[in-house]
Formats: C-alpha cells, structure tokens, sequence
C-alpha cells in the first residue's frame, strides 16, 4: 500500500509515518517510480507506535515492541526486551505516583491550615470579608 493509505488506515499522517521511517520503526520499500510501498505487516507496526506513544513512550522505548512484532509475534509486548520496558515504565509511573501523593497531602495540609487560620482569624460569619 501507498503511504497515504497506510496514514488513513492507521489514523496517522504521512509525516508521522515519515518520521517512524526516519527512526528505523517503520520500513518502506521504494518502487520503480520511487514511491515508498507498505506491506500489511507495518500496519500492525504503526498501530503499536501509536499506542506506546499515547501511553508514553519515547521512540527509544518502541523499539523492542516493534523488533517482537517484526520477530513475527503476535504482540509486540511479549519479548524479553518488550517487558524489561513495561517493567521500567510501570516503575516510573508508581515513582510519579507516589510524588503526587506527598504532593497532594502537602496541599490538603496547607489548605487545612490555611482554612482553619481563617477561621481564627474570622471566628463570625460577616456578608463582607475579612480584613486582610
């Protein structure tokens, strides 16, 4: 297939796909005319690059995805390298969760301060605010 058909049925650009070829995810051969030409199988590699890049992922971290499915698996997260991946992004992800909780008690902490200061400060309920 044509880049332009292999774009539309991926859901992607041309310059995307352009960009995969420019990284060495995405192979294309060149016809006489000098057109590049897809076969079903980059398809399902495009695919794969879309969703580990809407999760995330760098094109570095792709590429053993893209090795496990071009090994002829028919997933690309069940190679070795493919799960040492996973493995290593699962950990970022806990790591960036655990920080939004220190985080997020740092500012429930704060807001209760600040709320109960407040009401220190303004023990009555008045229409108008308190002086600053």
């Amino acid at each position: 297939m044509r880049i332009g058909e292999l774009a539309e049925r991926a859901g992607t650009s041309t310059r995307a796909l352009r960009y995969y070829e420019a990284h060495g995810l995405v192979r294309a051969e060149r016809g006489a005319n000098g057109y590049r030409r897809y076969d079903e199988a980059e398809l399902r590699v495009v695919r794969e690059i879309r969703a580990l890049l809407a999760v995330g992922f760098g094109l570095d971290d792709i590429r053993p995805f893209v090795a496990c499915l071009r090994a002829g698996n028919a997933s690309g997260d069940v190679c070795p390298d493919s799960v040492a991946v996973l493995r290593r992004k699962l950990a970022e992800v806990d790591a960036y969760l655990d920080r939004l909780g220190t985080v997020r008690r740092q500012l429930q902490t704060q807001l209760t301060e600040a709320i109960a200061h407040r009401e220190e400060q303004c023990p009555h309920r008045r229409p108008q605010p308190c002086p600053r």
